[in-house]
C-alpha cells in the first residue's frame, strides 16, 4: 500500500507528530484542535461531526487514522461525558463517515480496555472488562467503530511516550520523571502494576508497517517485554544519569496502587501480546529498553 492519500486527526499529539515522520512515503494531511501557527496542520475539531465528513469528502484520503482522545484518566472518573462524547461518539461518526467516503478507518485504542486479572499478556481476542470510565469510554468506541464500518484497524497501545510530549496530560511519564528528578523531589512510583511502556515513534513505524497490508482489524501493537511503572521509572534514572540529563539517578520507592490513591483503577497486568502482528509477519516493536535507550539519547 505504497503512495496514500492519509488524513491524519491529532497530527499535533506525541504519536502524531511521530506518524507525520513515519508516513513520509505517502500524501499526509495532517490536522490539530488548534494548530500551532506556521504548522502546517489543518485546524479540526473530531467533535465537529460535518466538519470531519466535509475535510474527508474535500481531502479524499484512502485511510483516516485516528490519533485523537481525551486520556485524562482521573478526570475522566469524576465526569466521563467529554471522554464519550471524543473517544466514542466522535469516533462513530468519524468511522461512518469513512464509510460514506469508501476509505479505511484506523483509530488508537488502549490496554486500559482490560481488567489485568489475566496475570499474562492479553491477546486481540481476550474479553475486554475494563476497570474505569476511561477504559469503558474507549471500548465503547472500538466497539461502535466494529459496527459502523468494517474497514478498519484498531490498534490497541500502552504507555506511550514520545519527543513531542503528552499535551494533553501536560507531558508524558518520562518528562514527569525527570522534571521530579531535576527539582529533587521524593520519587514514589506504584510498583503493582505491570504494563509495557511504548515509545510512539517505534508505534508510528508499525503503524506504517500495518496499513500497507490492507488487512482490517483488532491488533496489539507494544514495545516487548513488560515492567512495573517503579522499574520503569528506575531505568529513566540509569539512562538520564549516564546521559548527564540529570545529575545522579534518584532512588525509586515503589508503593501500591492503594497507597497512591488515584481516583480511576488502573489494570495490575496489561501487557499485550502482539500476536496479530506477529501472525501477518510484520511485528516490529523492540523491547522496551532499546526503545527508551534511543528516547533518552534523542533528548
Amino acid at each position: 500500500m505504497g503512495g496514500v492519500k492519509i488524513l491524519l486527526l491529532g497530527g499535533n499529539g506525541q504519536l502524531g507528530t511521530d506518524l507525520r515522520s513515519a508516513l513520509r512515503g505517502h500524501t499526509v494531511l495532517a490536522t490539530a484542535r488548534v494548530p500551532a501557527p506556521d504548522s502546517g496542520l489543518r485546524a479540526l475539531d473530531v467533535e465537529d461531526t460535518r466538519g470531519c465528513a466535509a475535510l474527508i469528502a474535500e481531502f479524499g484520503p484512502d485511510l483516516v487514522l485516528n490519533t485523537t482522545a481525551f486520556h485524562r484518566v482521573d478526570d475522566i472518573e469524576r465526569d466521563a461525558s467529554m471522554a464519550l462524547r471524543i473517544n466514542a461518539a466522535a469516533a462513530q461518526q468519524l468511522a461512518l463517515a469513512c464509510r460514506a467516503a469508501d476509505c479505511a478507518f484506523l483509530h488508537v485504542s488502549t490496554d486500559y480496555v482490560f481488567d489485568g486479572v489475566k496475570g499474562a499478556p492479553y491477546l486481540e481476542t481476550d474479553v475486554p472488562n475494563p476497570l474505569s470510565a476511561y477504559g469503558a469510554s474507549k471500548l465503547v468506541g472500538e466497539q461502535l467503530i466494529r459496527i459502523a464500518w468494517p474497514k478498519h484497524y484498531i490498534v490497541r497501545s500502552c504507555g506511550l511516550y514520545g519527543l513531542a510530549g503528552a499535551s494533553g496530560k501536560g507531558g508524558n511519564f518520562v518528562n514527569t520523571m525527570l522534571r521530579l528528578a531535576r527539582e529533587g523531589k521524593p520519587i514514589r512510583v506504584v510498583g503493582d502494576q505491570i504494563c509495557t511502556p511504548t515509545a510512539t515513534a517505534d508505534l508510528a513505524r508499525q503503524i506504517a508497517r500495518l496499513i500497507e497490508t490492507g488487512v482490517y482489524g483488532t491488533y496489539h501493537a507494544t514495545s516487548a517485554g513488560g515492567c512495573a511503572w517503579s522499574e520503569f521509572a528506575t531505568e529513566i534514572f540509569t539512562l538520564a544519569a549516564a546521559r548527564g540529563l540529570i545529575a545522579a539517578a534518584p532512588p525509586v520507592t515503589a508503593i501500591s496502587s492503594a497507597t497512591f490513591g488515584a481516583p480511576a483503577r488502573r489494570p495490575p497486568y496489561s501487557v499485550l501480546e502482539n500476536r496479530g502482528l506477529a501472525e501477518l509477519g510484520i511485528d516490529i516493536l523492540r523491547p522496551w529498553q532499546e526503545a527508551l535507550t534511543d528516547y533518552i539519547a534523542a533528548l
